[in-house]
């Protein structure tokens, strides 16, 4: 035995219908996910400059240098290559939306000064 769904919704009626979103938060919201964007995209950019940029020196170093043929695998390799990859997409995309977000606050601020 449950509750029927029709008395469960007078009981707990859906959140989303009970908050309306004033337009300024809709902006808000919109240049969030835009700052959020504008972050995957800088961030992919700079992983595959830094995947190029590691990956031509490691593959030559394995093909000429004695002691980088003779201790980096295949395995060590990837995980060189992939770790630049990945720390210049986190820091690329955790930097440009800091910036964005930043920028967005001082609008913000501009806007409330404005208003008074």
């Amino acid at each position: 035995m449950g509750i029927p769904s029709e008395l469960r919704e007078i009981f707990l009626p859906n959140k989303k219908d009970v908050f309306i979103a004033s337009p300024a938060e809709d902006r808000r919201v919109l240049r969030t996910k835009q700052c959020t964007d504008e972050g995957v995209h800088a961030g992919f950019r700079a992983a595959c400059v830094a995947c190029v940029a590691s990956a031509v020196p490691t593959l030559t170093a394995v093909r000429v240098i004695p002691w980088a043929k003779a201790n980096l695998n295949y395995t060590a390799q990837a995980l060189i290559i992939s770790a630049a990859s990945i720390a210049a997409y986190f820091i690329t995309a955790d930097k440009t939306i800091l910036e964005c977000a930043r920028k967005n606050a001082q609008l913000e601020d501009a806007l409330v000064h404005n208003q008074q």
